[in-house]
């Protein structure tokens, strides 16, 4: 039973007994049902944001802009690494126990009964601490796919799809196609409607044209080129902007900066922002583990990328550093994932391996692992397998020179156990 429950790890430790983190069961009929009972709502914009990649970034560079152009942001993202907390922020602050608890408290009377699943539960419990926050602005991630992601049911505003890979094949279809139809599923009819990937599906393209939304793409409808003294200039319209490139590190982030700008262009009538705003929010954006380096001699770098067209832009980012020692990967991944083409991808930048097991009935074994490396191709004599994340820092930072890189990647899992580890006052920008 849930009464009693005074504090928000026992609430998570109720919602997660009863209701699965690991089950996944597709689907919008639930979550409708119940926000009506909750009468869930916003007289403010809501924007949703798919992708198979840049999600995070995306989310947290249009938080960053509203918030520096005077707006009262509310921000719902996941997974977390450390906290539970973090999912749910408003005004760029973590939202405390409290709230969540009384909210909490709420879903489990409206739901009476019904089954939820842990991220249906969690995230309708943000959502009314939204509601009560009274934002001007809410963005919201879209946790896996699109057509029957639980946060879908939500009537959006403004929509965007950052990048469409290959991810979740067994629910989402194991074609670029496939998934891009359902992720084009967050559009709305008549609504603003972004695609940031400059390559976008067919079936992206015909459904947002069947539906009449309102959809521009990367590389047609805007576009963003890289300009000498960390600036770039992004155009779209008659909009033609010369901005400084994003703080958060890699390529990439210049794309998925070009997405957001492109949303917040159509949003415009709607959410005012003026220039001096953008270029705050592109300065001032903070995101974990999103090719961050946290400590230098020899550098650390976290990145949460975990499937083969995030370990491409991950290889890239690695190649434009231009590092002069040797590259160290302190790596760990799931067994649902694409492992090969992962390990292929990134063996072409990578000089060792200091490998693991992840924990949990998803997470591959280190012998597993290990395997599938020597089938992509990666030689024994570079690999050591190690007994969890802690233990295959420490062998890499003690192998590592002051000119080496060390990359903790592979997994949300991964880097999460590794963020204790570093040290904290030493992480850079």
């Amino acid at each position: 039973m849930s009464q009693g429950k005074d504090t928000l790890n026992e609430w998570l430790d109720y919602i997660l007994s009863s209701h699965p983190e690991n089950v996944i069961e597709l689907g919008l009929g639930r979550m409708k049902k119940m926000l009506d009972r909750l009468d869930i709502h916003f007289d403010c914009p809501v924007i949703t944001v798919a992708g198979t990649n840049g999600k995070g970034s995306t989310c947290a560079m249009l938080e960053a802009i509203y918030r520096a152009a005077g707006y009262k942001t509310a921000m719902h993202t996941s997974p977390h690494m450390l906290s539970f907390n973090e999912r749910a922020q408003i005004n760029g602050a973590i939202v405390e126990d409290a709230p969540l608890v009384e909210a909490f408290r709420e879903v489990e009377e409206a739901r009476a009964g019904m089954p939820l699943t842990y991220f249906e539960f969690t995230a309708l419990g943000i959502l009314r601490v939204f509601q009560k926050a009274k934002p001007d602005v809410v963005i919201l991630e879209i946790g896996l796919g699109g057509r029957l992601d639980a946060i879908n049911a939500f009537q959006s505003t403004a929509s965007i799809v950052t990048t469409i890979g290959i991810d979740h094949e067994a629910y989402l279809g194991n074609t670029r196609d496939a998934i891009g139809w359902e992720k084009a599923h967050i559009y709305r009819q008549g609504h603003p409607a972004v695609c940031a990937d400059k390559n976008p599906p067919v079936k992206l393209l015909q459904y947002a044209k069947a539906l009449k939304t309102n959809l521009v793409v990367a590389g047609k409808d805007f576009s963003v080129t890289e300009e000498d003294g960390g600036r770039m200039r992004f155009k779209m319209g008659v909009n033609d902007w010369d901005l400084p490139r994003p703080v958060l590190r890699g390529r990439n982030q210049m794309d998925n900066a070009a997405g957001v700008l492109a949303l917040i262009v159509s949003l415009m009538d709607k959410l005012p922002v003026t220039i001096a705003a953008i270029e705050k929010g592109l300065t001032t954006v903070r995101i974990t583990a999103r090719f961050e380096k946290v400590q230098s001699d020899p550098t650390v770098i976290l990145d949460v990328g975990h499937n083969p067209h995030a370990a491409s832009v991950l290889a890239q980012n690695i190649r434009d550093v231009k590092t002069q020692g040797k590259v160290i990967a302190v790596f760990g991944m799931l067994a649902d994932k694409d492992m090969i083409d992962v390990v292929k991808i990134m063996s072409e930048v990578i000089d060792e391996w200091f490998i693991t097991g992840l924990p949990g009935p998803r997470g591959a074994s280190a012998d597993v692992l290990h395997k599938v490396m020597l089938e992509a191709g990666v030689e024994d004599g570079k690999i050591t397998q190690c007994d969890g994340v802690e233990e295959a820092y420490n062998l890499a930072k003690r192998q590592a020179s002051i000119i080496d890189t060390i990359i903790i990647f592979g997994s949300f899992v991964t880097v999460t156990a590794a963020l204790p580890l570093v040290q904290t006052n030493a992480r850079v920008q």
